[in-house]
């Protein structure tokens, strides 16, 4: 009997661990296909509870037979639970939106779980008092949950990623069935022990043909997600890189989203890098936030006068594919692996809080601000710190999307930056693959107008570029008259406790790309 009672508790350990990490992944998943991640993960985990409690509910109606009810349950559960990336790309491949399929896996889901939990009382209620049953289950419940979160974090999503981190909840859900079929199996009569045989071969069977093909299947549904061949994937702690590949040029993508591509990468890192290091008349110390693919550190490097170059990026993952990846090599000249560079793997807001450093440029080069945690890093309180960082005279220059896309949220960033300090001007060039695309600078010292004709007359004699120069100065720098509403509209001041900047992107005209 004390048996049967540990079993059943084994059994809530390991559905609260695979419970969580079912959430994390469907949250993952959703980040990944829909986007927003902050609302992505609200509701993914707000809907699996709520469906927890309904599972609670429907789960009155199971009267009888209740432990092979409950190995039918944790079947039905591994499978779910094993194939939930599987069929996320499946449906990504074939039918494009997959909003509705990975929240229906997230109400059913949570409706298993929520039966669960109630079964297993009433099944341990033969073998301890109702105080004692009652707050073991659950306590083995949240150990799992504890246990889960831990796993996703620091092995599943960084070393087996979203192909093979569903298996293993699928495989542990599969353990513990078995494990109560065969404590149970000699109780049963004939037709339960066969059907209840014949269901556990099957989902073996099932899981080890998921295991084998996961891998082909979700590649074929993150290539239609794509238009040329997809040449490297890798899902990291923090997204999905991805690199396709069409004739002799690639693109980079970051959960989905271009980030470059060889095509006309250098009308993009250019003028992200030239304006500031030219007008800046000592860039001796240069620091770079983002830029894990090198182009902009290898524009930087042109400057004979930089000592050091202080790349400062999240991800490991993207770091080292700049300084490995040989398509990316050929591409930023092996800047990465310059002896001037210094390569920090860790959080740009952080960095800037504890560095004791300064530096004579700012250059940020981070993914849009679609989101609230991207949005950290174009905030007033980051602009302070930058503000902070800088020698006197010095400058920051930050991508900025585009302002015609997107033209309150890069209206947002010029008033964000000049409520931190900054003189600010707005740049902006036509990158063939990305469209109309903007940039910020920011000068410590002088007025707009002063910064202005100074960017429109710098010069690019003695530096090697393969499109900026003169004429191209006076063109970035100017902009014709508002032709669109949006851009007329007042817009606040991007803060950690307000964020706004992330609404005003999502709600761009990007419909219009």
């Amino acid at each position: 009997m004390k048996l049967r009672s540990n079993v059943l508790k084994l059994a809530l350990f390991a559905t609260g661990l695979s419970g969580i990490v079912a959430e994390y992944v469907l949250s993952t998943l959703a980040t990944y296909f829909l986007g927003n991640s902050v609302f992505q993960w609200t509701m993914i985990v707000s809907i699996m509870l709520f469906s927890m409690g309904l599972g609670s509910r429907i789960s009155k109606g199971i009267t009888k037979d209740l432990l092979q009810k409950f190995i039918y349950i944790e079947f039905t559960l591994s499978l779910l639970a094993a194939f939930v990336s599987v069929i996320t790309y499946s449906a990504s491949a074939y039918y494009g939106y997959v909003g509705f399929v990975i929240y229906l896996m997230c109400i059913i889901i949570g409706l298993l779980i929520g039966m669960e939990i109630p079964i297993v009382i009433r099944l341990n209620d033969k073998f301890e008092d109702l105080r004692i049953n009652v707050s073991s289950v659950m306590e083995k419940d949240y150990y799992g949950s504890l246990l889960g979160g831990v796993f996703f974090a620091f092995v599943g999503l960084p070393y087996l990623g979203l192909t093979y981190t569903p298996f293993i909840l699928g495989t542990i859900n599969f353990l513990v069935a078995v494990g109560l079929f065969m404590m149970l199996r000699p109780s049963l009569i004939g037709n339960v022990k066969s059907r209840l045989t014949i269901s556990s071969i099957l989902v073996f069977a099932l899981l080890i043909g998921g295991v084998t093909f996961a891998e082909n299947i979700i590649s074929y549904g993150e290539q239609s997600r794509y238009k040329d061949k997809v040449i490297y994937e890798h899902q990291s702690k923090y997204q999905k890189i991805t690199i396709t590949q069409s004739k002799e040029d690639f693109w980079l993508f970051i959960n989905g989203n271009q980030q470059l591509s060889t095509v006309d990468e250098v009308m993009y890192h250019e003028p992200l890098v030239h304006p500031v290091m030219r007008l800046s008349k000592h860039p001796k110390n240069v620091l770079v936030m983002g830029g894990g693919d090198g182009g902009a550190v290898r524009e930087i490097l042109k400057y004979d006068a930089v000592e050091t170059i202080t790349l400062v990026d999240l991800d490991p993952a993207m770091t080292d594919l700049g300084k490995y990846n040989d398509l990316l090599l050929e591409m930023n000249q092996n800047a990465l692996n310059h002896e001037k560079v210094e390569v920090i793997n860790t959080d740009g807001f952080n960095f800037l809080e504890d560095v004791h450093e300064y530096f004579d440029v700012i250059i940020v080069d981070l993914p849009d601000p679609k989101t609230i945690e991207l949005g950290r890093l174009y905030s007033f309180e980051f602009y302070k710190l930058c503000y902070k960082q800088l020698r006197p005279n010095g400058l920051l220059i930050t991508q900025a999307g585009s302002p015609y896309y997107a033209a309150r949220a890069y209206n947002c960033i010029d008033t964000t930056m000049a409520a931190a300090g900054f003189t600010t001007v707005p740049l902006h060039n036509q990158v063939i693959t990305l469209g109309e695309w903007g940039w910020i600078l920011g000068a410590k010292s002088g007025t707009t107008g002063q910064v202005k004709a100074a960017l429109q007359g710098l010069n690019y004699d003695g530096i090697v570029t393969n499109w900026i120069n003169n004429e191209a100065m006076t063109l970035i720098t100017s902009f014709g008259k508002q032709a669109f509403p949006d851009g007329e509209k007042k817009v606040e001041i991007n803060k950690i406790h307000n964020p706004v900047l992330f609404k005003y992107y999502l709600e761009g005209k990007w419909d219009l790309y």
